[in-house]
């Protein structure tokens, strides 16, 4: 944790009352910035706060924005990164400046990698002291730049509303991302009028997250899947073509499809084509686990096997063996809907189509619809043979989790966790899993019949960042469960946020 003089939620209290008495005709640069996050629609802020930034924590409350703080920078980063994924809008993260700042970037770059919308606000050392080795001074801009779409710092206060607002809106724009603002102590402590503060202010207005229309240029084989007819109808045509003439077709959906929210275009696509479907670990739950055409048993057949496979929000990485031999057919014709047409161009496929996932699948079930696609029956041999080994791999794992074991070990404990999940009923949890072998054999024992109610390490493998979700998760939906199932090293990162005060 960044050296600094703790704050209490006493403390911030006074500053609050300060802050109003003090700010009648004036309104500081730190309460102007949290009026722009407000307007904006940001809603929660997680971070430790200090000189200069906690006036700034204060006024975010006093705009009706919920901060929490914690003990360490790096886990309230990845409770502003769960958020930004849960809601569709960027969890707020904010630090002091020096070792605040460099303890914060863990959550800003698990962000980036992901591509969930996240804000990371350092206070940094006056304007006039850059240079002459402020206290905790750093080239904030330079550090974070590896690791954010977009670095901003205002020149002056008027700047301010600027600055905060492209960070939030290209937070959310295109591929969602990790931005950062610096906040000089001079800016933050500085005053307008409240006459100029409000014409700042005016243009700025609430934003459209996930589920509106996407929309760019494409090219190379990229076809734009946005709103209306988009400039490359034909392509859709070429995907619902390619996926109806497939012998072994197989849908692969990830965890940008679940950020889409598109799970209800899935599933009309499951049912309209009657195809097998597998899920990466965080797309658990856009189609339900109980799919009785689910590959997930008989994943590696599926994907050595497989003739043509449409790729729903999820990159051909590591996860899926970089779509490439030995784990996959060498002809296998790639189908890829991805936001990003540049990561689309990376990976040459068959069709690919750049746009927001519920979008496309919508169009795709269009083209389907005046194609008259009917689904692959029970009898269909590909359909055989995925159901026959995934019974046979579903058997095994059915006597592994029926034994009795002392001391437990990992199939027996995560057998009884996941009955008990299961006696809960509806609203079905949120579930974190993080560890090596925690996390690896939840993914197979937990099951999940509904959208973003699996966390895990994600596209970076990160470990630590299961307290961290865990708050943030229980932050954006209070009216659901969240439950943390931590290996011992992975809760040890920041097992102290479990004491994290409202």
């Amino acid at each position: 944790m960044s050296f600094h003089k703790p704050v209490s939620y006493t403390h911030l209290d006074v500053y609050k009352r300060q802050a109003v008495s003090q700010e009648s005709s004036q309104i500081s640069g730190a309460r102007l910035v949290a009026k722009v996050l407000a307007r904006l629609g940001v809603r929660y802020m997680f971070g430790v706060v200090g000189i200069p930034v906690t006036a700034l924590a204060s006024h975010a409350q006093s705009e009706g924005i919920r901060y929490i703080g914690f003990h360490n920078e790096q886990a309230a980063g990845y409770a502003a990164s769960a958020v930004g994924y849960l809601t569709g809008m960027p969890g707020v993260l904010l630090t002091v400046s020096g070792p605040g700042c460099v303890h914060g970037l863990a959550g800003l770059s698990h962000a980036q990698v992901n591509c969930w919308p996240m804000v990371m606000l350092s206070g940094s050392c006056a304007s006039k002291n850059v240079s002459k080795g402020d206290f905790q001074e750093l080239d904030q801009m330079t550090a974070v730049k590896p690791f954010v779409k977009y670095a901003g710092r205002p020149i002056n206060i008027s700047d301010i509303c600027h600055v905060a607002e492209a960070a939030v809106k290209q937070s959310v724009e295109g591929r969602p991302g990790g931005t950062y603002v610096d906040l000089p102590a001079d800016l933050l402590q500085g005053h307008v009028s409240t006459d100029e503060a409000e014409d700042l202010l005016r243009s700025i207005n609430s934003i459209t997250t996930v589920n509106s229309s996407s929309t760019g240029e494409g090219g190379g084989g990229v076809g734009v899947g946005g709103g209306g007819e988009g400039p490359f109808p034909g392509l859709i045509h070429a995907a619902a073509a390619l996926l109806t003439s497939a012998e072994r077709p197989l849908v692969v959906v990830g965890k940008g499809a679940a950020y889409a929210r598109a799970e209800a275009e899935v599933r009309q696509l499951l049912a309209t084509t009657g195809a097998p479907a597998l899920a990466t670990p965080m797309g658990k739950g856009i189609f339900p686990d109980s799919y009785d055409r689910s590959a997930a048993a008989a994943r590696s057949l599926a994907l050595k096997q497989c003739d043509v496979a449409l790729v729903i929000g999820a990159r051909l990485n590591w996860i899926l063996h970089f779509g490439g031999p030995p784990r996959w057919d060498e002809k296998v014709k790639f189908i890829l809907v991805d936001i990003d047409a540049e990561e689309i161009k990376k990976r040459n496929p068959a069709v690919g189509l750049a746009g927001d996932a519920k979008t496309v699948v919508r169009r795709i079930l269009d083209e389907l619809s005046k194609l008259g696609t009917a689904p692959l029956l029970d009898s269909h041999p590909w359909i055989s043979a995925i159901q026959e080994k995934a019974r046979a791999n579903m058997g095994k794992m059915q006597r592994t989790l029926s034994k009795d074991v002392f001391p437990m070990n990992f199939h027996c404990s995560l057998r009884v966790i996941r009955d008990a999940i299961k006696s809960l009923g509806a609203p079905e949890p949120i579930i974190i899993s993080e560890g090596a072998n925690t996390m690896d054999v939840s993914r197979t024992v937990i099951e999940h019949e509904q959208p973003r109610t699996k966390l895990d390490a994600g596209t970076w493998g990160t470990m630590g960042v299961g307290i961290g979700y865990t708050i943030g998760a229980a932050v954006s939906d209070p009216s659901r469960l969240v439950i943390a199932i931590e290996g011992d090293s992975a809760f040890g990162f920041s097992a102290v946020e479990v004491e994290c005060p409202e």
